[in-house]
């Protein structure tokens, strides 16, 4: 493991220097100038951050108290001018002052900003607080990833074995940035143990090698067991999951509270039934990945799978439902007003919204590591509408390349219906922003590692026994998105196409075994059979008895072996058919100072946007690979130097501090600029559920158009499915429940097509008539007021249906609409505003009624009715009911659940109703703020009043459905999993904490 340098400034604080001069305009990056608004983010732009003044209050040497794993660091920030973008492409630069000054680059930043505080911190904050004076950040981040940066082996008792753990170099280099001294922020991460490795019988010391391989599994499919005469060796039987006691979870906690390079919260990942007191069982460890590398990360790379019939999918789908809730159960304990949360990657894609639902006011950002898709690909994925709503519970989404934040905004305009552009999207009344980042890599630490005694070692033997011959090299994964075959079958057709390079070239390729369980087995075996047999083709054809053209090592490799062979090589070849951030293209960068060997690669790489200077190609281009192959073993020195020191110029200045300074940085902009506003968050179905089962008296108001049942284009076509009827049934046959169905429509419509459920209670009109349940008999609640008014508005809608044709007039008892659904809605836009100017001119001036613009139509009724006033007439009925029964529980006393639905602006009286009842929240209100369920539904943009919100009437349905029981555990199961949807499904192991064997 790599260890932080150390702080050479020490622990006495710092000199005092002046102050840092405020910047101009000229100065400001150019997402902030007037004249290129409309250009996405890129991290080459720099902006405004912060600084600690590094005095540490030490704790002598303990770690950090119980509820507070940050670092007890004083924090200041001013702000300070960003560096010079060509500090490390200078005429005549050496390379280790290359390094030097890109690794200097993210904090110089921080030695002027130190100045500033260090000189005038007054001054410094009145600075930043006059930029964003309400945003208060408390100095703290927390990260969330799916695995913690250490594999685990697990010895009762003992110590906790921690080593580095494969892969995801870059974002573990930036976590312990955030962690160092270098940076001016606390930092924690919050992470999943990942799968644990069983303690063997006989414990033995670290490193001692097993005493038999039978119950080890294959690296990969080429090394598993071959059976002997046609029998495959017996299946040892099946452990009953591995058993950690209290204390072994809580010491393993405490080693990676303290780790000096990155400080770790685990997440534990088990079912509520194997997590006990005493300690925890971990079962199929691995199911907790499932969804997002079967259905997530192969989608994103543009792979889909034949169709299923969906039973595994569903229960996939509430693994990663309720880990992600694990995780954002697991923030919640240490987070803190101010801290800063930055999720990462596809794992983690529906944790930004369970936060935003727990803390509205949380600073959230999400960035994805991997590639993100089309839309016309990502409507493949049947749970598309969840992750995106998942990830819009951030504030900023941030991605590698442009074409993959395009994408994005394009799924949520596409498949969400909400307004985008390349900056962001508009959301739930708020506004998310989107940028590109493209990650960087540790070039110092590279640097260092690459030229070591060992590895220069290693890299004289190779250049020994490959002395003559021209080394191409690619190191890659065995999965389907890496093109392992593809660069084969490319590197053949370049032997084919230029014989006189034969014997004169050699391809190294190094495949390790895939991290992702969906490319195991099954898909690794016929990858890994289809390069063995391109590469026997190769061989066999091109090769000798004294020579192979293409030397094949499919195991892991030491980063010595790693670092030499990259120094080695002559050109760099990858060919990722699609790929997010490939790190090793970078540092294969850093491994050439010397000999400046091309880069050839894919144009589908998250890196190629970067590194503009590498030779670009298209993997399904044999010949133009093989063609750019000979062009780059041609290339003159020259242009090769040319090439090298523009690629090195970008690889040490964009580093991985570069990235993850800079995605701060506009983080904090994000949010200084859009602190007032206030994103309505997704329902939490697991938390309705919840409140739900607790109460004893419930209240349901649902709107029907546009809530029950999706907007027509013919009112009378609005009919109520079978899943509806079956629905509302279940719900109110529970005698715990009062249901009604508040709605615009009259009483005809609503008699003939819910009246037959005799446990709903209808308000029709907008409250002019009820009917209670259980009664076939209507209340007029308007029969007293004078109906005059409805000549004159007739007159008038009269004169604008002749006007637009396709519009029409719908006459209710107590309230009279103008149509134009069906008419050009262009026309019917235009002659709408000016009907309702004019009869709020005439009309409303003389009566006292209220004209009310509609979806797509105007309806003018009396001013005292409104469904806000029905919501309120119904929980005082209810309690007062309630009151009555002298009961000795004072919870009892009062409704304990209030769940309302609605669509448009008339629901906007319930929700604020609802909203007056339930405060103060002292115990005192009519209904508690906690049990009061106020959703609008829809994708439109609009600022509401409701404290909650659902994408369409679907969802109702199945909030229903999940309350009712209706193809769960309730009445209509049928068909145990396949009988509840995936949502639900997911909400109820939520709750119970594991999956129902019997829904």
């Amino acid at each position: 493991m790599v260890q932080k340098p150390e702080d050479q400034q020490g622990s006495k604080g710092l000199p005092h220097r002046p102050q840092v001069p405020l910047r101009n305009d000229s100065f400001l990056p150019p997402h902030l100038r007037s004249s290129v608004t409309a250009v996405p983010v890129t991290p080459d732009i720099t902006q405004e951050t912060y600084e600690s003044d590094n005095s540490n209050n030490s704790s002598g040497g303990q770690g950090p108290s119980r509820g507070d794993y940050f670092s007890r660091r004083v924090l200041d920030h001013a702000i300070a001018a960003s560096p010079a973008p060509d500090s490390t492409n200078r005429e005549g630069q050496s390379f280790h002052n290359k390094v030097t000054v890109g690794a200097q680059e993210g904090k110089n930043w921080m030695n002027r900003l130190t100045e500033a505080t260090m000189a005038g911190r007054r001054e410094s904050m009145s600075e930043f607080r006059e930029i964003s004076p309400d945003l208060a950040l408390s100095g703290n981040i927390i990260s969330a990833t799916f695995n913690i940066p250490h594999s685990l082996k697990y010895r009762k008792g003992s110590d906790w074995e921690l080593t580095p753990r494969r892969g995801q170099s870059a974002l573990f280099d930036s976590f312990s940035y955030l962690s160092s001294d270098d940076s001016p922020w606390n930092h924690i991460v919050v992470a999943w143990t990942g799968e644990i490795e069983t303690p063997t019988d006989t414990p033995s010391p670290p490193g001692t090698p097993p005493t038999t391989t039978v119950h080890l599994s294959a690296l990969n499919h080429l090394s598993k067991p071959v059976p002997i005469d046609g029998v495959a060796p017996p299946t040892p039987p099946l452990v009953d999951g591995l058993w950690i006691p209290r204390d072994d979870m809580l010491r393993l906690e405490n080693q990676l509270s303290h780790n000096k390079r990155i400080k770790t919260i685990p997440v534990w990942l088990a079912d509520d039934s194997d997590g006990l007191d005493e300690g925890i069982r971990l079962k199929d460890q691995a199911r907790w990945r499932r969804y997002a590398e079967h259905d997530l990360y192969t989608l994103f790379h543009y792979r889909q799978h034949e169709p299923t019939d969906g039973r595994a999918e569903r229960v996939q789908w509430a693994d990663y439902y309720r880990m992600n809730q694990k995780f954002a159960n697991r923030i919640l304990e240490v987070y803190k007003p101010g801290d800063i949360v930055i999720v990462h990657d596809y794992n983690l894609m529906l944790l930004p919204s369970m936060l935003r639902q727990r803390s509205p006011h949380m600073y959230i950002s999400f960035y994805l590591h991997s590639p993100f898709p089309s839309s016309e690909f990502l409507r493949c994925l049947p749970r598309r509408k969840e992750v995106l709503e998942g990830v819009l519970g951030a504030n900023l989404v941030g991605f590698q390349s442009y074409s993959y934040s395009r994408h994005f905004a394009s799924c949520c305009t596409r498949i969400l219906g909400f307004p985008s552009d390349t900056a962001g999207i508009d959301a739930y009344g708020g506004r998310v922003e989107i940028g590109v980042f493209p990650i960087g890599i540790d070039a110092t630490k590279v640097a260092s590692l690459a030229w070591t005694d060992e590895v220069n070692t290693k890299y004289g033997n190779l250049k020994k026994l490959y002395e003559g011959k021209k080394v191409i090299v690619g190191r890659d994964r065995l999965d389907t998105v890496r093109g392992v075959a593809q660069k084969l079958m490319a590197f053949e057709r370049f032997l084919e196409m230029y014989p006189e390079w034969r014997e004169k070239v050699v391809l190294i390729q190094v495949t390790s075994p895939t991290s992702i369980e969906e490319e195991g087995d099954g898909s690794e075996s016929k990858i890994a059979s289809r390069v063995s047999e391109l590469i026997m083709k190769i061989n066999g054809m091109y090769g000798s008895l004294g020579f192979s053209p293409v030397q094949h090592y499919a195991q892991y490799i030491s980063q010595e072996e790693y670092f030499a062979l990259l120094r080695a090589a002559d050109i760099g070849l990858i060919t990722s058919v699609r790929d997010g951030m490939n790190t090793t293209s970078l540092e294969y960068v850093i491994c050439q100072r010397d000999t400046a060997g091309p880069l050839i690669l894919s144009e589908f790489s998250g890196t190629a946007g970067s590194l503009k200077d590498a030779i670009h190609i298209n993997p399904w281009d044999l010949s133009g690979v093989a063609e750019a192959i000979n062009n780059a073993l041609l290339m003159p020195k020259d242009k090769r130097e040319a090439m090298q020191n523009s690629l090195l110029a970008h690889v040490t200045s964009k580093n991985v501090q570069f990235w993850i300074v800079g995605f701060l940085r506009r983080l904090v902009n994000v949010l200084g600029s859009r602190k007032n506003i206030i994103s309505t968050p997704l329902l939490d179905r697991s938390e309705m559920l919840r409140r739900y089962r607790a109460a004893k008296k419930r209240l349901f108001m649902f709107d029907y158009d546009g809530t029950l049942t999706p907007i027509v284009r013919e009112p009378s076509a609005a009919v109520p499915s079978e899943r509806v009827i079956t629905s509302l049934k279940a719900l109110a046959a529970d005698p715990q429940n009062a249901v009604w169905i508040i709605s615009g429509r009259d009483q005809e419509f609503l008699s003939h097509h819910l009246g037959h459920i005799s446990g709903l209670g209808f308000s029709a009109e907008h409250g002019s008539f009820m009917r209670n349940p259980g009664s076939t008999e209507w209340e007029n609640l308007v029969e007293k007021f004078d109906m005059g008014w409805q000549e004159e508005v007739i007159a008038v809608f009269q004169k604008y249906t002749d006007k637009v044709p396709g519009s029409f007039i719908e006459r209710k008892r107590c309230a009279l609409t103008w149509h134009y659904r069906l008419a050009d809605p262009e026309q019917g836009l235009h002659m709408s505003r000016e009907c309702q100017k004019e009869l709020e001119d005439t009309v409303a001036r003389k009566w006292d009624v209220e004209v009310m613009p509609g979806k797509a139509n105007i309806e003018v009724r009396p001013t005292f009715i409104n469904k806000g006033e029905i919501a309120k007439r119904l929980v005082n009925t209810y309690n007062a009911e309630l009151k009555a029964l002298e009961s000795h529980d004072e919870s009892a006393r009062k409704l304990e659940f209030v769940l309302c639905m609605g669509d448009d602006f008339t629901d906007e009286d319930m929700f604020r109703a609802l909203n007056g009842l339930s405060a103060p929240n002292d115990g005192t209100a009519e209904v508690e703020a906690e049990n009061t369920f106020s959703v609008t539904v829809g994708a439109s943009t609009k600022v509401t009043l409701a404290r909650w919100h659902v994408l369409e009437p679907q969802d109702v349905i199945e909030c229903v459905a999940l309350l009712a029981g209706v193809g769960g555990s309730g009445t209509g199961a049928t068909d145990g999993v396949l009988s509840m949807g995936e949502n639900n499904l997911a909400a109820l192991a939520a709750v119970e904490d594991h999956i129902p064997e019997k829904l």
